[in-house]
């Protein structure tokens, strides 16, 4: 076989190998075009070998980059995987949680946002809805501190409106006493903290009661009694559900 017909060869092996090649093909063409001569032989060897070798670095180059994206991608895969199953077990831990409240579909939409932070943990769970509980307490004594200065009210309107912001304020407090207790770690036992706490979640829990009932005469305007209603209502809804992870967390250390 002569010269000629290995380029041949070469030609046709390294355009099937991979057609972009270019360089490298056009490179052989040209000689098989010109002719190799004894005189340019060695020119030409030297030429073929310095873009061989140039080919060869570049491809196994661009080989490794693709074997490194690839154990990457595999590995992000797996990670997104076991995120995404650690994310639902997460998720449904709430969702079992809720499930024994007297809101589950409030306390899903509430809390399943925290699922991260609260993982399986009902000690967490338990602290969240205290947290949650008290924010919440907080926007509405505001709301409805601010309906005092609506036009138009009724003296006894007032008066019921005020009793309510004292009786949330009540709330406020035995929530953040409930919360501060629940994060402390020393000092009393296990057993008589979560006492504390729950009597505190139970007294909050009866002065949304306590507001409700300064609103149930006749001499209270419907929209007063209606806006005023949605906001404790949530609120009792919360503080309840925080009682129940509560209790829970109290049975089940």
């Amino acid at each position: 076989m002569n010269i000629n017909q290995v380029l041949d060869n070469l030609i046709i092996e390294l355009h099937l190998l991979d057609p972009l090649s270019s360089l490298v093909f056009i490179k052989l063409e040209i000689h098989l075009v010109h002719g190799v001569t004894k005189n340019n032989q060695a020119s030409f060897c030297r030429e073929f070998e310095e873009i061989g070798s140039s080919y060869f670095s570049i491809s196994m180059a661009a080989l490794l980059i693709l074997i490194h994206l690839a154990t990457l991608l595999n590995s992000s895969l797996a990670v997104r995987k076991l995120l995404g199953t650690q994310t639902n077990i997460e998720t449904e831990f709430i969702r079992t949680s809720c499930g024994t409240t007297t809101d589950p579909g409030l306390c899903m939409t509430t809390f399943s946002g925290y699922a991260s932070e609260i993982q399986v943990s009902p000690k967490l769970l338990a602290r969240t809805a205290l947290s949650v509980s008290l924010n919440t307490t907080l926007s509405a004594s505001t709301v409805i501190a601010k309906l005092s200065k609506s036009q138009g009210l009724k003296p006894k309107e007032i008066a019921a409106i005020r009793d309510c912001v004292e009786e949330l304020k009540d709330s406020v407090d035995e929530l953040k006493r409930a919360c501060d207790e629940m994060g402390s770690g020393g000092g009393k036992s296990f057993e008589l903290r979560m006492s504390d706490i729950q009597t505190w979640v139970s007294a909050a829990l009866t002065d949304e009661d306590t507001c409700m009932d300064g609103f149930s005469g006749k001499y209270v305007n419907g929209n007063l009694k209606t806006t005023v209603r949605r906001q404790i209502v949530k609120v009792a809804h919360l503080i309840s559900i925080a009682l129940t992870f509560v209790n829970h967390y109290a049975a089940h250390p």
